[in-house]
């Protein structure tokens, strides 16, 4: 049976629930909602395990803070003994529009403290990302606040929009594989 190790990327408390930088958490609260699954407190994390298709999902939301994500996931791909090439790391991206989602295989962490953790602890950059556009509309300087900021009223219908479609990514990438699912799902413009 094949096994994935999905790794969310966010923040643990109520003040970052709904934020930007916590995609990667509700994408993954998404997935297993979808699969009528519950997440667990565990060892440096928040863990649900999804069946489908002959696929077993681990899913990860490490309780470390951001830039510690590294610890856990080093932690839970050891445990469940899972290969680099099938973990997929879920995060927001200040790069891509809000209307853009994208799929490599390996890559930078372009400044994002959850990413250069997880590069630091697993020594290679070379490991699969989906990256959610979050754009950069924000005054010089207030990067922070963007990021650690709730998605607004207007963006919210395009996330949720975009959130289901990453369920969708998910569910494609353990089927076909990487290259098919990039093809895909990288050139896809979202709008409502």
């Amino acid at each position: 049976m094949n096994k994935f190790l999905l790794i969310g990327l966010g923040n643990i408390g109520a003040e970052y629930e709904l934020t930007r930088h916590n995609i990667g958490f509700d994408v993954l609260d998404t997935f297993a909602g979808k699969h009528s699954v519950s997440f667990r407190s565990d060892r440096l994390a928040d863990v649900a395990e999804i069946r489908w298709k002959g696929k077993i999902f681990i899913c990860v939301k490490p309780t470390t803070y951001m830039n510690l994500s590294g610890k856990a996931v080093k932690y839970w791909m050891d445990k469940e003994k899972i290969g680099i090439e099938n973990i997929l790391v879920i995060v927001d991206d200040l790069a891509l529009p809000l209307e853009k989602i994208r799929l490599r295989g390996s890559g930078s962490d372009a400044g994002h403290n959850g990413l250069k953790s997880i590069q630091e602890h697993l020594g290679t950059d070379n490991f699969p990302k989906l990256r959610f556009g979050i754009g950069n509309n924000f005054p010089k300087g207030r990067q922070v606040d963007f990021v650690l900021g709730k998605w607004t009223s207007d963006e919210w219908p395009l996330v949720v929009k975009k959130v289901n479609s990453c369920v969708e990514l998910i569910e494609t990438y353990s089927q076909v594989g990487i290259d098919q699912t990039m093809n895909l799902y990288n050139k896809l413009t979202f709008s409502l």
